[in-house]
């Protein structure tokens, strides 16, 4: 009987394509995967080192959580990661995971087994388990094949480098994203010889000649035309109000420095819309911050497209407008996000300018606008407008004062911007919220205090002064706020505080992406040390329900990958709030309403009463009247690894013949561990500071965890509730 199998080949190919890391739900359909990772370790043992692939295995113990680790890992190190799951149902429980890694543009292979097609004995691996008919569908690629590049069935040994390889050249190409393989159980159980197993993956063992392994190029980065550079920057020169937009340009992150010259040489404003990436540095001068262009309250619609600080001033008034790699620069139903019918528009994107996967039929993305819509890399492109409009301004010999004029301009405004987020920053509310215990007050925070106490005490207690820290961003309501408020610095990869976000709306990546971005992190260094300082998961508390915290804890523990999670609990789920009352902010009563004491602003029957203030227990989007313990869970799930704190909420008063109140956090090897809240946390246990110490020294502690203990923390930080 042969050593190796079709198994042995796949993950040597895996291996050869440049894949390190596969994260793995293993199933039924796995036994040959299984066998030979077992014979890797014994063969590696007795220093047969030509025969193992070194295909780092992480445990997943749920699919979604899988693919969203190897989705941070792959957003770190910009390689492909490999997920591996059980047939149908496994494929399914990828759930939404799916959506963001393709909406993300992230290399990530995904395989899949399938059940055996033998059922008589006449193959190895042939059905021997009742499952194997019941998951045996007509068609399981279908479950994904609207969200990947590439699908394809490996049927032998022989083809599975070329299937593999295939498959990650189309993945690492633009526009990037998962590819699916699938495989019947019989196909991954073939025998191959030794001899086939080295001439099939050019390994070199002492008996056998070598060969040089296949390589499979991913597409070149893509230029502009020349005529369209010198369009696109003579455009720009003689533009009265330019703007550039971007979303993900960052992913490239060479191409960010690329788009600040140009800024920089013609004072052109850049906006971050829906960004998943930081594309513009927080200290560019020409910033204008970011936006996810959230619809306005009715109210607070008039006039704000005359305040020049306001991103969708911009919008309005710009004459001339490139828009690169951003799926959505502005929403045309919205008239105060909607540019000028008249302003030139020009649309470049890395891979799919046209918005292929997506229904544009009914307007977005200015692809329908624009007097060229053009595929070319952010990094080539940029450099070559860039080159262009320095050859324009050359000829003409003159410095142009509007120009100028508008640089001070932006400038002032982004320190104007800057200097008010740190008044609100620092702005506590002096009087907590009244207790319904006499012993105890209640204290709230707002994102922006939170935020702010988060980013300084970030600088002040890692290593680097922050610059080595990455944040992943699924505050969901709040994602604006993490963005202007941390003031990420830098992408991925270089000298400023990181961020990133999953690139989708599938909630309940973050926790998991943090585990992959620490393991992608030791990755990039080569030598197993961290990759970062610090990384901290921002999530709101339902995004912390959907991110299967129960696996992911437990994962960070198994692999050493500690992260501070804080958690923005508001109490429920604010969107879906927000999208009923940008539908319908008020509500029409019929005079068959009984009376109601208990709606807010009601009024009498045949009238309407305003929907923002009714709680969101009452609309089924809030988690009371019991919400989780959320830091509970996460010490559950870790066996009293993790630590935390909820800060803010009822908080008990301590006497003043009392030192402190003392609460045990977690159980660590057995033993309690305990956190003491002194009086002076609470202002001398009135909390009239509005619980600035109380925070404060939570946050510190939570770092300090994190980076001298190697330990996850989860700091639940209560906000006002919905």
């Amino acid at each position: 009987m042969s050593t190796y199998t079709a198994s042995s080949v796949f993950l040597k190919a895996l291996v050869d394509a440049g894949v390190t890391h596969a994260f793995v739900n293993w199933g039924s359909d796995h036994p040959a995967l299984l066998a030979d990772l077992e014979r890797q370790r014994a063969d590696s043992s007795n220093g047969a080192e030509s025969t193992t692939t070194r295909l780092e295995i992480v445990t997943c113990p749920n699919e979604m959580v899988a693919l969203s680790s190897a989705q941070g890992f792959a957003q770190v190190t910009g390689k492909p990661a490999a997920v591996i799951v059980h047939v149908d149902v496994g494929t399914q429980a990828l759930a939404g995971a799916v959506h963001n890694v393709d909406r993300n543009r992230c290399p990530v292979i995904i395989y899949a087994g399938a059940s055996p097609f033998s059922a008589h004995g006449e193959h190895k691996g042939g059905r021997n388990e009742w499952i194997m008919w019941i998951q045996d569908i007509p068609d399981q690629s279908s479950i994904v094949r609207q969200y990947v590049r590439h699908v394809t069935q490996l049927h032998s040994a022989q083809t599975i480098p070329g299937a593999v390889g295939r498959a990650i050249q189309v993945a690492t190409s633009e526009p990037k994203g998962p590819v699916y393989v699938w495989a019947r159980r019989e196909v991954m159980e073939e025998e191959v010889s030794s001899s086939l197993f080295h001439s099939l993956t050019g390994s070199t063992p002492a008996s056998v000649a070598s060969k040089p392994s296949k390589s499979w190029a991913r597409l070149s980065p893509s230029a502009l035309a020349p005529s369209t550079a010198s369009l696109i920057a003579q455009a720009l020169v003689s533009s009265t109000h330019p703007l550039i937009i971007t979303s993900h340009l960052g992913r490239n992150a060479n191409a960010v420095n690329v788009l600040v010259d140009l800024s920089t040489l013609l004072a052109i404003p850049v906006l971050q819309v829906c960004p998943s990436v930081v594309s513009v540095p927080t200290s560019h001068p020409f910033g204008l911050g970011t936006t996810f262009l959230t619809p306005r309250p009715p109210q607070d619609q008039q006039g704000e497209n005359e305040d020049e600080d306001h991103p969708y001033y911009h919008l309005t008034h710009a004459d001339t407008i490139l828009v690169i790699d951003s799926d959505l620069p502005w929403i045309p139903s919205i008239p105060y996000q909607r540019p000028d019918p008249a302003a030139r528009m020009f649309v470049m994107d890395s891979g799919d300018p046209l918005k292929t996967t997506m229904k544009m039929s009914m307007g977005g993305g200015g692809i329908g606008e624009a007097e060229v819509v053009v595929r070319a890399d952010a990094e080539v492109g940029l450099g070559q407008i860039w080159e262009s409009a320095r050859e324009i301004l050359a000829e003409s010999g003159k410095v142009e004062e509007e120009r100028e004029r508008r640089a001070e301009r932006l400038k002032k405004s982004h320190a104007r911007r800057l200097a008010q987020q740190e008044t609100t920053g620092a702005s506590f509310s002096p009087s907590p919220s009244p207790s319904s215990s006499p012993s105890s007050t209640h204290i709230t925070y707002t994102v922006p205090t939170l935020l702010t106490t988060l980013r300084n005490s970030i600088e002040r207690l890692t290593p680097s002064k922050g610059k080595r820290t990455l944040v992943l961003n699924e505050s969901i309501t709040n994602f604006p706020l993490v963005w202007e408020y941390m003031r990420p610095d830098s992408p991925i990869g270089g000298e400023g505080l990181s961020m990133m976000s999953s690139g989708g709306s599938s909630l309940g990546w973050s926790l998991a992406g943090a585990v992959g971005a620490s393991l992608g992190g030791k990755a990039t260094t080569g030598d197993g040390a961290a990759g970062f300082d610090l990384i901290v998961a921002i999530v709101g508390d339902g995004s912390f329900m959907f991110g299967v915290p129960s696996s992911v804890y437990w994962m960070a523990r198994r692999y050493d990958t500690p992260f501070l999670t804080i958690i923005l609990n508001n109490g429920g789920w604010r969107a879906p709030k927000l999208s009923m009352l940008s539908v319908h902010p008020t509500l029409h009563l019929s005079s068959h309403d009984p009376a109601d004491a208990s709606l807010a602003n009601s009024k009498a029957s045949g009238e309407e009463y305003a929907l923002a203030n009714i709680p969101g227990d009452r609309l089924s989007t809030g988690f009371g009247p019991h919400p989780p313990d959320y830091v509970g869970i996460a010490k559950a799930a870790s066996a009293g690894w993790a630590w935390g704190l909820k800060v803010g909420g009822d908080i008990s008063v301590p006497s003043s013949s009392a030192p402190g109140s003392t609460v045990v956090n977690s159980t660590l090897n057995g033993k309690a561990e305990e956190a003491t809240v002194k009086e002076t946390q609470l202002n001398g246990g009135k909390g009239d500071d509005g619980g600035r110490a109380l925070l404060e020294r939570s946050i510190e502690e939570g770092i300090r965890k994190v980076l001298d203990e190697r330990r996850c923390v989860v700091l639940d930080c209560v906000l006002e509730g919905i």
